[in-house]
């Protein structure tokens, strides 16, 4: 599976999932009822997995999602990371022990049980993980790059060259044993480099709204277990969550919204 890493145009930067389902599909729902919503690239912060109690739906949402809009794609988050290196679907360093660091330090055991698997028990997980999804663990990217920002789950730091960076981001450095740019919370609070001329959007420290910055945008608002799930819409800078009660005339000055269902047609091959 080859996801997008270059991106342009309108986006919409959904915040660390964690397999909260039901807030994804609301989220999604009205993301389908904004203006220009079909040509807007929709891109995952990472995180899809752990925490939240579907973890397994949320994988497979991402996926129909994926046949039926284009402009979709994801980078991986520091769970996202953990899973893959545990089930041996990316090639880890073994002094790593990604398998015990997953179980111990994760939340992983509601990704355990929405594929019906007892907690720990690695070799029944990795038979039970269908090949869509092992194939979409393995294989996200650790960055998607945008003319006005750079996405990426946790984020850039100050002190270390930004070509340096880049390169081990868009290659996936996995003899590392354990990717900063993936895992590392003091990144969120960091500016990126002095020459880095864009903004960097992450999640993977939990908000409580979105923040914006001049060069830095943090997204998380769940932190897989309460809050309403954000998306932040770029160029506009202007915030969607999953929260049932807003009002999407008053929100969008007027725009004519789609009829409610229509994310759910979308997904059934049914357009308007």
């Amino acid at each position: 599976m080859n996801l997008p890493t270059q991106i342009s145009g309108p986006v919409a930067v959904i915040g660390d999932v964690h397999g909260q389902l039901d807030k994804l599909d609301r989220l999604l729902e009205k993301l389908f009822q904004t203006p220009v919503a079909l040509r807007r690239t929709i891109a995952f912060a990472g995180d899809l997995v752990d925490r939240g109690p579907d973890p397994r739906g949320v994988l497979d949402r991402f996926l129909q999602l994926r046949r039926v809009h284009k402009h979709t794609t994801a980078v991986a988050g520091n769970h996202d990371y953990a899973m893959a290196a545990a089930l041996d679907l990316v090639p880890t360093p073994t002094a790593c022990d990604w398998r015990s660091r997953w179980l111990a330090h994760y939340d992983a055991q509601t990704t355990f049980a929405s594929y019906g698997v007892d907690f720990g028990d690695l070799s029944g997980l990795a038979r039970v993980v269908p090949q869509a999804h092992q194939d979409l663990l393995a294989n996200l990217p650790w960055m998607a790059e945008h003319e006005d920002f750079l996405l990426i789950h946790a984020g850039l730091s100050n002190r270390m060259p930004l070509d340096t960076q880049l390169a081990v981001l868009r290659e996936r450095d996995f003899t590392l044993h354990r990717p900063e740019w993936l895992c590392e919370r003091e990144l969120a609070f960091e500016d990126p480099p002095e020459d880095c001329d864009r903004a960097v959007v992450s999640g993977h420290v939990y908000v409580e709204r979105v923040e914006f910055r001049e060069r830095r945008i943090l997204c998380d608002t769940t932190a897989g277990v309460a809050g309403e799930l954000s998306a932040v819409f770029l160029p506009e800078r202007r915030v969607l969550t999953s929260s049932p009660d807003l009002d999407w005339e008053e929100e969008w000055h007027g725009s004519a919204p789609r009829e409610r269902g229509f994310f759910g047609r979308l997904l059934a091959g049914k357009r308007s």
